[in-house]
């Protein structure tokens, strides 16, 4: 097993099975990266990995080193912010960064410049001399390309005078240049060591076969899940299965019927080829952890890990959407309502693979999707409400209501959408669906929010919706 590392072939030799890449970097002397808080919300390991860009290219995406499984770097090509200079010579934006004054302590310096670089060699980044939001700067560069990366002694305002003040890559950029050729196919890997077994399949056949052989290995895909258990829980299995690059597992289709989207597709890439085309998805996306995560997270990993607070779930719940199984035994379709069966529980049978998520077409008209937590990015939600409602001639014809956050699964709120439906969408009905939805699920009392916190929330996300989606009520004289 080998790895590019800035440019240069890397041996993958004496590996830990659930060793991750930033241990593996740093045991190799490059220790620009850091370790922060080893579960994915400080950024300090970040590190660039060329990708397929879906055009037969290459794409630099930042991903946190300290959840990627070492040995699935076996056949890739990574970039750490040692990588970045040449020649001696500072990268721009290293080079950005110490101008704007941008790091004071430095730890999560290596982090930020790993990730502003992926931003800026991103292909579509197009410059806009009046950016209507204030989170792109004129050069075009997305301040969510950041929102993995945390500092506690800089401030923020530097770093970001760095990230707008960089231009376009030089005709010369090598990096750039990088990104005109493939990215590297993924490697079949079959590791063993003392802790353990880690294997990346060929091909979604072989990795049925293994499961049909071995029911009790753990499947990974962005492993943003399970690399916390590995880091934080000190957890060890017999054999891990990677599947984040099965092919079988990574297409995105949309046809009259359905948008289908593979397991292995990263949230980052569904939001980037699904162009908007599935608007409550569209809202979705930037609230969903951080962009280091979404490069990494699945759609599949999100639903399959059965969490009641997991931000995916209830938008497609509200999607109507259902759940592609595959095994060695062939394929069945599971609508996701009915996916769920008890806390990080699934009716999922040993042997079984997430191949896809299916949406039916058409969509909804309405849409919606609300988010409570503590902080507007990068964090878990208290409570997720997703709404996808039709309306016609100011009368509901469809209602459905994802809830996340409120019982021991993603749940429908049923009830609210059966009072809704065959009514008009006036302010009463707003308000009758309002005392519903605070009385469905099940809330508990948590460090992020009470019971009665929950409820309420709930309402109020109905009465919001109303205020966003309803015609204005004519008021007489």
């Amino acid at each position: 097993m080998d790895v590019t590392v800035n440019g240069e072939r890397r041996a993958l030799a004496g590996l830990r099975a659930h060793e991750n890449a930033l241990d593996w970097l740093r045991s190799n002397r490059l220790t620009g990266s850091k370790e922060g808080c080893a579960e994915g919300e400080c950024g300090a390991c970040a590190v660039m990995v060329a990708q397929p860009d879906g055009n037969g290219g290459s794409t630099w995406t930042s991903v946190n080193s300290c959840l990627v499984p070492a040995a699935s770097l076996d056949g890739q090509e990574i970039v750490t912010s040692e990588g970045l200079a040449t020649d001696g010579d500072l990268h721009p934006v290293q080079e950005k960064l110490a101008e704007a004054g941008g790091s004071q302590c430095g730890y999560c310096t290596p982090g930020f410049a790993c990730s502003m670089a992926a931003e800026y060699y991103r292909a579509d980044r197009t410059p806009c001399e009046h950016p209507a939001d204030g989170e792109h700067g004129a050069n075009g560069f997305d301040l969510h390309a950041l929102s993995g990366n945390l500092c506690r002694c800089t401030g923020y305002r530097p770093i970001r005078d760095a990230a707008y003040g960089l231009g376009s890559p030089d005709a010369d950029d090598a990096l750039a240049a990088r990104r005109a050729t493939p990215a590297p196919e993924p490697a079949a890997t079959d590791y063993v060591a003392e802790d353990g077994r880690f294997v990346r399949p060929t091909g979604l056949t072989d990795a049925l076969a293994l499961l049909t052989q071995e029911p009790n290995a753990v499947v990974v895909s962005g492993s943003t899940d399970w690399g916390v258990d590995v880091n934080i829980k000190g957890t060890r299995v017999p054999l891990v299965v990677a599947i984040d690059r099965l092919p079988e597992l990574r297409t995105l289709t949309i046809d009259d019927v359905a948008v289908e989207i593979g397991a292995a597709v990263t949230l980052s890439e569904a939001e980037r080829y699904l162009g908007g085309r599935v608007p409550l998805l569209e809202q979705v996306f930037p609230q969903f952890a951080s962009r280091l995560i979404r490069n990494r997270a699945t759609i599949g990993g999100n639903v399959g890990t059965g969490s009641p607070i997991g931000d995916m779930p209830p938008a497609l719940l509200a999607l109507d959407a259902s759940v592609v199984l595959a095994s060695a035994r062939g394929e069945r379709e599971v609508p996701l309502a009915e996916y769920f069966t008890g806390y990080r529980q699934t009716v999922r049978d040993d042997g079984e693979l997430i191949r896809a998520i299916r949406i039916p077409l058409p969509l909804a008209r309405e849409t919606a999707f609300h988010k409570i937590a503590k902080r507007r990015f990068d964090d878990i939600s208290s409570v997720a409400v997703a709404f996808a409602v039709d309306v016609d001639n100011g009368v509901i014809a469809r209602a459905r209501i994802g809830l996340g956050g409120v019982a021991a699964t993603p749940i429908r709120g049923l009830k609210t959408e059966a009072l809704l439906e065959g009514r008009p969408w006036t302010a009463e009905t707003a308000r009758d669906a309002a005392a519903s939805l605070a009385s469905e699920g099940t809330p508990m009392s948590d460090h992020r929010a009470s019971s009665e916190y929950r409820s309420i929330m709930l309402s109020q996300a109905v009465l919001k919706f109303f205020a966003q989606t309803a015609e204005p009520e004519e008021v007489g004289a």
